[in-house]
């Protein structure tokens, strides 16, 4: 799956000043109430990334309307995908974040381990989650990610979160 990121927001979080093109900005992803919110602040603005801050880069705001949407930085997004690991409920968000890297070459699948149907010993029957075993070069790591595909209404909540998560503009 290939989605079209949006723009970052068009003001400063902080300070409420609108962006102008080619300006320096700060963008955090920031878990709140269970979510993850996007913050974009002006250089002024900035103090650093808040409490609860999953991950932060800096961008220039895009100079005309018909620039391209690029994902963030790559090493932004393995530090996202390290720190939902322990989160159950952002599995699919995981999972997206998971093939946009397989896409962008940053990790490589080396093994697929499908579901598997057991039965214990009182009779009832437990199936294993499908898993993808994962290798990233660039950090000379392993990762698991459970094959997780958002479903119905759950994919398009998902598809929003990133779209409006993880654009930034040209790096800085």
């Amino acid at each position: 799956m290939d989605l079209k990121l949006h723009r970052p927001h068009g003001v400063c979080a902080q300070t409420g000043q609108p962006f102008v093109p080619g300006e320096v900005f700060y963008s955090a992803l920031v878990r709140a109430e269970g979510k993850l919110d996007r913050m974009d602040c002006c250089v002024a603005g900035w103090q650093g990334p808040v409490a609860h801050t999953l991950a932060w880069w800096r961008s220039t705001y895009p100079a005309n309307e018909s620039g391209g949407s690029t994902l963030a930085p790559p090493d932004v997004l393995l530090d996202v995908l390290e720190q939902l690991a322990d989160s159950p409920q952002d599995a699919s968000l995981r999972y997206l974040i998971a093939l946009e890297l397989v896409r962008r070459k940053a990790l490589k699948i080396i093994d697929q381990q499908n579901s598997v149907q057991q039965t214990t010993d009182q009779g009832a029957k437990q199936t294993a989650q499908a898993e993808l075993l994962l290798s990233c070069r660039r950090r000379e790591s392993e990762y698991r990610v459970s094959v997780q595909p958002p479903q119905g209404a759950d994919a398009i909540r998902i598809q929003e979160r990133l779209s409006s998560l993880l654009w930034s503009g040209g790096a800085a």
